[in-house]
């Protein structure tokens, strides 16, 4: 039950703690965003590294030191993969943020 239904109430318990409940709901809110912010730049870091891994295969098959073109050509799709993902997100947060700043107040 919603402790924020009995707001209204005279009762100073009652309203301190729907004001507490409140800015717990807002601190959870806020620690959302944070996670999602944090999985956001997890995922950007897991797309930097496949990116140089498949750099690296390259400059090892170009150099001789390796023939076996199975594990460059996995590296090169996954880094295109993730690269792909990245920026399907990114065009998606983009929308996003013009949708909320074309809301009118």
């Amino acid at each position: 039950m919603d402790i924020s239904s009995f707001y209204n109430l005279s009762s100073g318990a009652v309203r301190q703690a729907a004001e507490n409940s409140s800015a717990s709901k807002l601190r959870q809110s806020t620690g959302e965003f944070g996670s999602i912010f944090d999985k956001a730049l997890e995922s950007l870091n897991t797309t930097n590294a496949y990116l140089s891994d498949a750099e690296n295969e390259e400059i090892r098959w170009a150099l001789g030191e390796t023939e076996n073109t199975h594990e460059l050509t996995i590296a090169l799709q996954k880094a295109s993969t993730a690269l792909q993902y990245t920026v399907a997100v990114r065009d998606k947060a983009l929308e996003a943020y013009r949708e909320i700043m074309q809301i009118q107040i």
